[in-house]
């Protein structure tokens, strides 16, 4: 399996621990990525609001950066995938669009063809591409009463991204059952993290992450599986200013979901990336996992 890889702004600081897993977990699979050569940031959410042509034209170019004889573009990122998806969508319906961002890229000689790319997220290309029952066979230490929150934030699979339910997905719920994991019943999953509202208004944005957690701590989670850097961002790195705050004491570690899955497949814990969350997993871990 060979699939275009764009990494994101965050891959290689914030969320090296999601980079770094999902090279393992490609690995592991023999999946192959053919990671593009100077690619650009995907102007998370603020361009669009500001400049939406140059929006899409900064996406396009990554697009166009994809080489021929690939019609796949695979991304960890939710914001990225959201965004490339989106271009790729306008760019096939609108035909002005499609004119006006082509000529922003000749004028670096570069063009872009709508239709060309699938626009995948790595968790669609796992599932579904390698497959569960694939995955389930090569677990080697199963995550046995380890309860887990999926939390899939609301880029992942809105607006009807394909792949799962807008409003209730399931696609990491059925991949930490496969992992042997206690999936809990965690009704905000597709809820927004705020996103970079905690940086605009902090009230706000730390009342959106309380609930987020509140959530998972109701369900007596012992860690909230994230898709996204930024949502593993903000849970993570905020949860001290929302115990500060709210008067709450949550402590709940927030991990990529595919650190998790190395650990089901026996790789160890420091080349994962754990320890590079602010919340601790490492209690969570050794009171729920078996030697």
């Amino acid at each position: 399996m060979i699939y275009a890889y764009y990494p994101g702004c965050c891959s290689e600081s914030l969320s090296s621990a999601y980079d770094g897993s999902l090279k393992l977990i490609a690995d592991f699979f023999k999946i192959e990525f053919i990671h593009l050569s100077d690619w650009n940031c995907c102007g998370a959410t603020e361009f669009m609001s500001v400049d939406r042509l140059g929006a899409y034209a900064l996406v396009a170019r990554n697009l166009a950066l994809v080489p021929e004889g690939l019609n796949q573009v695979v991304t960890c990122c939710s914001a990225c995938y959201l965004n490339m998806s989106r271009t790729e969508q306008l760019m096939s319906e609108y035909p002005i669009i499609n004119k006006k961002v082509n000529t922003a890229l000749a004028a670096g000689n570069m063009s872009y063809t709508p239709g060309r790319l699938k626009i995948r997220h790595i968790l669609d290309v796992l599932v579904n591409d390698v497959g569960l029952d694939t995955m389930k066979g090569k677990v080697v230490k199963p995550l046995t009463h380890l309860k887990i929150a999926p939390y899939y934030g609301c880029m992942l699979v809105r607006p009807n991204m394909g792949f799962d339910h807008p409003e209730y997905p399931e696609t990491m719920d059925k991949l930490f059952h496969a992992l042997g994991a206690a999936v809990v019943d965690f009704s905000l999953k597709a809820y927004c993290c705020g996103g970079h509202m905690p940086q605009i208004n902090a009230v706000t944005g730390y009342e959106i992450i309380r609930r987020i957690l509140k959530n998972a701590y109701d369900k007596r989670a012992d860690v909230i599986a994230v898709a996204c850097p930024v949502c593993q961002l903000n849970l993570d790195i905020y949860q001290d200013d929302v115990n500060k705050n709210f008067g709450t004491t949550f402590n709940i570690p927030i991990l990529f979901f595919t650190q998790l899955m190395g650990l089901a497949f026996g790789m160890n814990y420091a080349p994962l990336g754990f320890g590079k969350e602010i919340i601790s997993a490492e209690y969570a871990l050794s009171k729920r996992l078996k030697p």
